[in-house]
C-alpha cells in the first residue's frame, strides 16, 4: 500500500528523525513515495506533446441519398461496426466539402506520424495540428487498408517530440493503459482503462490483431495511441463497438508489433510487402481432429496447397501447422499474421502434425500467388453414394460454370443430398465439389465409390471446394 507523506513538517518529531543525516534522508522530497495519480500525470505530461490531431479534407461529389457514411466505410471494420448495431448514417447536406477528424502520434522526430487509414482515405488534403496548435500540411507516405494504418510526414523545420513503440506481446490482460486523442475534436483528451483482452480478430482482413480495452474511445480517437504505463505505444486505437456511436467500454487497438512491421515497410517504399506461404487454411474442429487421429484442436489445418507456390511439394492438405518460426499457431487466424510479417525469401521453419506425428519442415516464403494446377474432369455418369446420403455428378465445364467455380477445379459435384443422411449432418450442400475422401482423390464418381469402399476412419476426412474455397469436413460413413 502506498502512503503519502505531507511535505509540511509538524513541530514535534521523534528523536530518530531529528538526527541531521538520517533525518535529512528520510524527509527529503526524493524519498517521498509517488502516488499512482502522480505517476499517471507524469506519464501524460511526457507523452501528450507527441499526440496530434489529423484533419482530412475531401471535395465531395453530390450524394443522391443525402446520407453520411459510417466512419469505417471502406475499411475492414465496416461490417463489424454495423453487425453490432452501429448507425448506418444520418442526414447531411447533399454536396460540399467534407472534413474528417482523427488522431495520430509522432513516431519519429523527423516528422513521421502514424494514424488510421480510414482517417485519411480519399482525402484531397491532410493537415496535422500539433499539441501547441501549429498546423502543417501532411504528405501521405503510404497506407495499408488491411491493417487500417497510414504513415504521414510533416516538415516542421525542427525536431519534434516522439514516442516509441512497446512490445504488445508482452502486455498482459488486466494491465493499465492510457488513451490520448481528440474525441469529437476535444484535443489532448486522456482516458484510462485496462487491457480487456488480447488477440482479438474483428475484421475481414487476416493481417490485423487487436488489443481490446475499456478505456473510453470515441469518434475522433481513431489513429491515436494506446500507451502502457511506461509511456510506450502498445496499440493504435482503430474501432469501437457502439450501438449509439459513443463509447460503451469496448475499444480495439491494432497491436504495436503489427504497427512496427507495417510502418517500417511504408516508410521504406510506401507499400507493405507481405510473405506468402501458398496454402489455404482452416480451424481444426473436434470431429476433424478425430478424423486425423489427433487429440488436440489447436493449429491451422492446411486444406489446399497452391500449385507452384512456396509450399508445393513440402506441405500437403491435411497437415496441421502448430508453430511458425518457433511461435505457436493456436488458430488459423494466427498464421497469416506470422507469415505476412516474414520477409520474402526467408527460409522459415514450420512445425506440423502429419499422420499423427510432429515434423519440422522448412519452406522458403514467397510473395506472389502462382496459378492453380489444371485437373481434367472425368466423363463418368452421375452416381449415388449411399454411405454418404448424396448423389454426385462429373464436374463438366457446364457444371463448373453453373456452380460458379474456376475452370481448373477438379472433383465431383454434389447434386442432391438426403436431408437426414451423414452428408447433411456434416454440413455438405448441393453445389459442393468433393475433391478427396480420406487419402484418395475423388476426380470421378467411380473414384469416390472406390474411396468409400477402402475408407476405414470414422469419421472420415473429406476435402471439398465450396464457392472456390477449399475446406475440410468430417463425415461419418454409414
Amino acid at each position: 500500500m502506498s502512503i503519502r507523506m505531507s511535505r509540511k513538517l509538524t513541530p514535534s518529531l521523534p528523536a530518530w528523525a531529528a538526527a541531521p543525516a538520517l533525518g535529512a534522508l528520510l524527509l527529503s522530497s526524493a524519498a517521498l513515495p509517488v502516488s499512482a495519480d502522480e505517476a499517471l500525470a507524469d506519464l501524460v505530461e511526457q507523452v501528450a506533446p507527441s499526440v496530434v490531431t489529423v484533419l482530412a479534407s475531401q471535395n465531395a461529389a453530390p450524394r443522391p441519398t443525402g446520407a453520411q457514411p459510417s466512419p469505417f466505410e471502406g475499411t475492414p471494420f465496416e461490417e463489424f461496426f454495423h453487425q453490432f448495431g452501429g448507425p448506418r448514417g444520418m442526414p447531411m447536406p447533399d454536396s460540399g466539402p467534407r472534413q474528417g477528424l482523427g488522431s495520430g502520434f509522432i513516431l519519429d522526430s523527423e516528422g513521421y506520424i502514424v494514424t488510421n487509414n480510414h482517417v485519411v482515405d480519399g482525402a484531397d488534403r491532410v493537415t496535422v495540428r500539433l499539441s501547441d496548435d501549429r498546423e502543417f500540411t501532411a504528405q501521405v507516405v503510404g497506407t495499408d487498408p488491411l491493417t487500417d494504418l497510414a504513415l504521414l510526414r510533416i516538415e516542421a523545420g525542427e525536431a519534434l517530440p516522439a514516442v516509441s513503440l512497446g512490445d504488445s506481446d508482452a502486455i498482459r490482460v488486466g494491465e493499465d493503459v492510457v488513451a490520448v486523442g481528440n474525441p469529437f475534436g476535444l484535443s489532448s483528451t486522456v482516458t484510462t482503462g485496462i487491457v480487456s483482452a488480447k488477440g482479438r480478430n474483428i475484421s475481414d482482413g487476416p493481417y490485423a490483431e487487436f488489443i481490446q480495452t475499456d478505456a473510453a474511445i470515441n469518434k475522433g480517437n481513431s489513429g491515436g495511441p494506446l500507451f502502457n504505463m511506461a509511456g510506450q505505444v502498445v496499440g493504435v486505437n482503430s474501432v469501437i463497438y457502439s450501438p449509439s456511436g459513443g463509447s460503451v467500454g469496448l475499444g480495439f487497438a491494432v497491436t504495436s508489433n503489427i504497427v512496427d512491421h507495417v510502418i517500417s515497410d511504408l516508410r521504406e517504399d510506401g507499400q507493405v510487402d507481405r510473405g506468402w506461404l501458398g496454402v489455404s487454411i482452416q480451424n481444426l474442429g473436434a470431429d476433424i481432429a478425430a478424423a486425423l487421429g489427433l487429440d488436440q484442436t489447436t493449429g491451422a489445418l492446411v486444406s489446399e496447397v497452391v500449385a507452384d507456390g512456396p509450399s508445393d511439394g513440402t506441405l500437403r492438405p491435411g497437415d496441421v501447422i502448430v508453430a511458425f518460426e518457433g511461435k505457436p499457431v493456436r488458430t488459423s487466424a494466427d498464421l497469416p499474421r506470422l507469415v505476412g510479417a516474414t520477409e520474402a525469401g526467408t527460409r522459415a521453419s514450420i512445425r506440423v502434425m502429419r499422420d499423427g506425428k510432429a515434423q519440422d519442415i522448412a519452406v522458403t516464403i514467397g510473395t506472389h500467388q502462382a496459378s492453380a494446377e489444371v485437373i481434367p474432369a472425368s466423363a463418368d455418369s452421375p452416381a449415388d453414394a449411399p454411405g454418404l446420403g448424396l448423389t454426385v455428378a462429373p464436374l463438366s465445364a457446364e457444371a463448373r460454370k453453373g456452380a460458379g467455380l474456376d475452370s481448373d477445379t477438379g472433383g465431383v459435384l454434389i447434386t442432391d443430398i438426403a436431408p437426414d443422411g451423414p452428408a447433411a449432418r456434416a454440413g455438405l450442400r448441393p453445389g459442393d465439389v468433393i475433391l478427396r475422401l480420406g487419402g484418395s482423390d475423388t476426380i470421378s464418381p467411380a473414384a469416390l465409390a472406390k474411396a468409400l469402399e477402402s475408407e476405414k476412419t470414422d469419421p472420415a476426412l473429406m476435402l471439398i471446394n465450396r464457392g472456390g474455397n477449399q475446406i475440410f469436413l468430417a463425415v461419418k460413413i454409414t
